[in-house]
């Protein structure tokens, strides 16, 4: 009798079927685990069965919890998927392969001043309030074109949009429209969809998906 699927290949057998609806490859796209608040002892068992990407909210949390981490695992890519703050700017390059949460003109200043000491230029995401939530994190969707230009102008590698939609509403809507806001843009990345969603958001074209709590359960 075969055993159960375990979490982590329930959720990839997921996002294969997703894409083999739109017509993609699985491919295509990337598996974001969420590992914020979550200690090693729950990762270690993610990384074992081959999951190398994973995302945290926090600079100080992940300086804490991941170098032991990387050291035993050399091939972990760590994203950046919370709010980042200018002043952090430097010590995000220096623990994290992407960042998903550029949202606003100061944070494109200190990110190209940190990019250009280090020599360091890891892909960016540009995060886009795609609810227009006042709440919420994220360039203004009208403000996109000259987030991007400030960007570009300060050589931050931008891969592509990210955004979280309004809780309690039908995601796909504004999947659509950040991938719309995207193509317009001239970027064919995009970060979208979590444990509730991330199956619409394949359908729509996300080529990262973040994904906490169906992967790890509650956070304590």
């Amino acid at each position: 009798m075969d055993q159960p699927a375990t979490p982590l290949e329930d959720i990839r057998a997921r996002i294969a079927q997703a894409a083999r609806i739109a017509g993609r490859e699985a491919a295509a796209v990337e598996l974001v685990a969420i590992s914020k608040t979550h200690p090693a002892e729950a990762i270690a068992p993610l990384i074992a069965q081959g999951q190398h990407v994973f995302g945290e909210n926090r600079v100080q949390e992940a300086e804490a919890k991941w170098p032991a981490l990387r050291e035993e695992n050399p091939e972990v890519r760590l994203h950046l998927v919370g709010q980042l703050q200018s002043n952090k700017a430097e010590d995000a390059l220096a623990l994290f392969d992407c960042i998903h949460s550029v949202d606003r003109p100061s944070l494109v200043t200190a990110l190209g001043k940190a990019m250009d000491k280090t020599g360091r230029r890891v892909p960016c995401f540009v995060q886009v309030n795609i609810g227009a939530e006042e709440q919420k994190g994220g360039c203004a969707i009208a403000e996109v074109p000259a987030l991007l230009a400030s960007a570009r102008e300060a050589q931050l590698p931008i891969a592509g949009l990210m955004c979280v939609p309004p809780l309690g509403i039908e995601a796909a809507p504004f999947f659509a429209l950040l991938a719309k806001i995207a193509g317009d843009s001239g970027l064919d990345q995009l970060s979208m969809g979590m444990s509730e969603d991330f199956e619409t958001a394949v359908m729509l074209g996300a080529t990262h998906v973040r994904v906490g709590s169906a992967l790890f359960g509650a956070r304590g």
